[in-house]
């Protein structure tokens, strides 16, 4: 008996032992897994548009206007479920004109600034935002006339207000970088050129824009 107790001892001592000098077991650290945050069309954007233009005035005096629209973009989202609201602003310049020319003499207009100011509502496809806009435009039209027979001619800048509507197409290749493009018509009100008893002529000056823009959101 005394030679078991011994015996188990000593096996108990020797395990002991052995245990001691196994290196200590790697220790695991756990951490959750990190998920990328949804996108949202929620934030404050600046951005570079530019497209074309054309316009059509109601008499013969200047004819049909086209050329081109470049400028810039600001505006902010704001994304419940897939409804996005928004407002946007942009002013371009622009050279949108026509020279109507007559036996005796020429007029040319030309849109040389155009601005919006305008609400949007959209519906939101993941990355994808269709969306529908409406609100103020104005832009500078330069109206001029010559005629060299009778050696006179003249020229003068309004600035003309009236409506903005349109509609368009937004996607955002990542979180902050955006490309839209979008077409606006700009009904514009009628406005009277060289108001004088020797010449006058009115041109409402109804503009379409299709554009495409970049923006960055923050």
């Amino acid at each position: 008996m005394t030679r078991i107790l011994i015996g188990a001892l000593l096996a108990g001592t020797a395990g002991a032992a052995l245990a001691a000098d196994l290196p200590p077991r790697p220790s695991y650290n756990y951490s959750a897994p990190v998920y990328a945050p949804a996108f949202t069309w929620t934030g404050v954007y600046f951005g570079l548009n530019g497209g074309g233009g054309w316009a059509a005035t109601s008499n013969g005096s200047f004819g049909n206007l086209s050329g081109w629209t470049f400028g810039g973009t600001a505006g902010g989202n704001y994304q419940i479920n897939q409804f996005v609201v928004g407002v946007e602003g942009d002013w371009d310049w622009a050279n949108v004109g026509h020279t109507q020319t007559f036996p005796l003499t020429s007029n040319k207009m030309n849109v040389n600034e155009t601005l919006t100011l305008r609400a949007r509502a959209g519906f939101a496809m993941d990355r994808v935002l269709f969306f529908v806009t409406g609100g103020y435009a104005g832009v500078n039209a330069n109206a001029s006339f010559s005629t060299p027979l009778a050696g006179w001619g003249g020229s003068q800048s309004q600035w003309i207000s009236g409506g903005a509507i349109g509609a368009g197409v937004e996607y955002a290749f990542t979180n902050n970088i955006t490309v839209k493009g979008e077409y606006l018509y700009l009904p514009l009100s009628s406005t009277t050129f060289f108001n004088s008893p020797l010449y006058s002529t009115r041109a409402p000056v109804d503009l379409s824009l299709l554009r495409a823009g970049l923006n960055y959101k923050f």
